[in-house]
């Protein structure tokens, strides 16, 4: 049936919206009847457009080769489409060939189309030639090529490029914003990525999901509760909370802050729930050492009709390694291929191999190295020498330890562990001699340090902190808590101080461990009856943990630290990991 031509366009319009291509085959017949093959170039441009909408995009790629004539609009939609349909490598080829051509046809549609198709293959030098021709051309102005300039900066890992094309730019939309944002974050700049956003704030701009799922996620980074609270408030205020994503990112803030029954709230309320959310939540309780919860969730999640992924399953097992789960662990290992078609990758080999090490089964766990379709990492051996220095097993730790000095030979925390396990062992000369080596090498260990928010300020401890301005005034607060606490029975246990000193100095050294000041300028500012909240870089050591525990006792509070590895919440004595950490 034969149709006029406005028609056939208004139909073109309406497969484009509805993304039918079934419809979009039968309009692209009417079109060969009217003009055959060489359409005019209004009636191609709807074609690639309807064609790219569909996701065909052969056929919109042989309307745009049969055009006998092309205008700009033809090969932004072309580029864009390309760009779109993450075939990034096809669009800047054709940018290429437009440009090859002669074109002098150049939009700033153009640019940032091809700007994000870098972004998306993080290719700093494709980015920074296309920076330069939009220098050129006076295009680096317009909001949508300085926008994507940001992205591929940001993304790229050139946060310094991206802050100065985002500081020069004198237009910004609210993606603009949203990018600067998301690229602090992707290069862990948290403090930055909140102070761009309270910029934002300040100027009257309407933050959008994306900007806040960002700013969460930096709230997180800094463990900052009182700032990610008062996202909290905004995400609500704005109606973001209905956003997967966003809600997605406020649970992942308030576990990592410590807070998982408000993480839990957050995720309850949740209206729409995908695989990233149950994810997030079961993550959540994994690392608070909540492995009932974990494994309730873990069934609700599939009871929704959702199955648990890759990155469910490192969860379930990691929950499992904290709480010495043995048997629950190989269990859920064997489920995962025999029930759910989830391959076991080297994460999931590697909690294992956490999960027999911690439980005193080091042979087993070699075993299972040996055994793997793929070489060992070094998070898998050196679970193996963590665990032998507390099993006693030397032999053991220093085949760990010789493969790690492969795998990371500037890793300075690998000479630490072995000196540590010969240290446990009274192997002074042995500890002597690692210890040695590492100078030699000259490989800087990481400081240990703890820190505290106060008062919307961070307070950072060193062992033997001297700068912080109340430090005087700790110590001796200090003091007088570990008199207190010596009436209820604590002693430093000098075992976990791996030095060759005399008993004095050993028990000097462990008195001022980072997270004890932390600690103690936490009871001497916060609120009587606050919990206290303290994050460490490293791992909680043995005696920190006795005096942990006895402090909630004495203090009558909640106290919750966050080590490298997981969350210890302190409370009447006792601690949420049963010993076994």
């Amino acid at each position: 049936m034969y149709m006029p031509i406005n028609i056939v366009h208004s139909l073109l319009q309406l497969c484009a919206k509805r993304r039918i291509p079934m419809n979009a085959k039968s309009c692209h017949a009417q079109v060969l009847l009217h003009f055959g093959v060489n359409a005019e170039t209004l009636t191609s441009n709807m074609l690639i457009n309807v064609y790219s909408k569909c996701g065909l995009m052969d056929y919109a790629r042989r309307v745009f080769d049969k055009m006998p004539e092309r205008c700009l609009v033809s090969w932004n939609t072309m580029i864009a489409t390309y760009t779109r349909n993450g075939e990034e490598d096809k669009a800047l080829r054709l940018f290429v060939e437009m440009r090859s051509e002669g074109n002098s046809m150049m939009s700033e549609f153009t640019v940032s189309s091809v700007i994000c198709a870098s972004a998306a293959k993080c290719d700093t030098f494709v980015c920074k030639q296309l920076h330069a021709f939009a220098l050129k051309a006076a295009m680096d102005a317009n909001v949508f090529v300085g926008t994507a300039l940001v992205d591929v900066y940001a993304k790229s890992g050139l946060i310094v490029c991206a802050t100065r094309v985002f500081e020069g730019m004198q237009e910004r939309s609210a993606v603009t914003w949203s990018c600067m944002v998301a690229g602090y974050v992707q290069n862990e700049l948290y403090e930055e990525a909140l102070f761009v956003f309270n910029r934002a704030r300040a100027t009257g701009l309407e933050c959008n999901q994306f900007t806040m799922s960002s700013v969460s996620c930096a709230c997180a980074g800094l463990a900052a509760s009182i700032e990610g609270r008062q996202v909290h408030a905004v995400v609500y205020k704005t109606g973001f909370g209905l956003s997967v994503y966003v809600a997605a990112s406020l649970v992942d803030l308030y576990a990592k802050c410590g807070s998982v029954k408000e993480a839990y709230v957050a995720f309850s309320d949740a209206q729409a729930k995908n695989i990233v959310l149950w994810n997030v939540m079961i993550s959540g309780f994994a690392k608070h050492a909540h492995s009932l919860e974990v494994m309730i969730l873990f069934e609700k999640m599939q009871q929704t009709g959702i199955c648990p992924d890759e990155i469910t399953y490192v969860s379930v097992l990691t929950a499992c390694s904290h709480m010495g789960l043995v048997d629950r662990g190989q269990n859920y290992f064997n489920l995962m291929s025999r029930e759910h078609n989830v391959l076991p990758n080297v994460l999931h080999y590697s909690c294992m191999v956490d999960i027999l090490a911690r439980a005193g089964k080091m042979h087993e766990a070699h075993e299972l190295i040996n055994d793997m379709p793929f070489g060992a990492t070094a998070p898998m051996w050196g679970s193996i020498l963590a665990s032998c220095r507390v099993h006693g097993n030397l032999e053991l730790a220093e085949i760990a330890a010789k493969n790690l000095f492969e795998i990371e030979p500037d890793n300075a925390g690998n000479y630490v562990l072995l000196a540590n396990a010969y240290g446990a062992n009274k192997k002074w000369k042995d500890a002597a001699k690692a210890r040695k080596i590492l100078k030699e090498i000259k490989v800087k260990k990481e400081t240990g340090k703890s820190w505290i928010e106060v008062k919307k300020k961070v307070h950072t401890f060193i062992v033997g902190e001297t700068r912080h301005p109340r430090i005087a005034d700790i110590y001796t607060e200090l003091d007088t808590l570990l008199e207190e606490m010596k009436k209820l029975g604590y002693k430093a246990d000098t075992s976990y101080d791996l030095h060759d000193v005399d008993e004095n100095r050993k028990q000097e050294l462990l008195r001022h461990h980072s997270e004890k000041l932390a600690l103690t300028y936490g009871l001497m500012c916060l609120p009587p009856g606050a919990s206290i909240r303290i994050m460490k870089n490293l791992r909680i050591c043995g005696d920190c943990h006795s005096f942990m525990k006895l402090a909630s006792a004495v203090s009558r509070r909640e106290i919750i630290v966050r080590d490298v590895n997981r969350f210890h919440h302190f409370k009447d004595g006792y601690c949420s990991c049963r010993e076994f950490w």
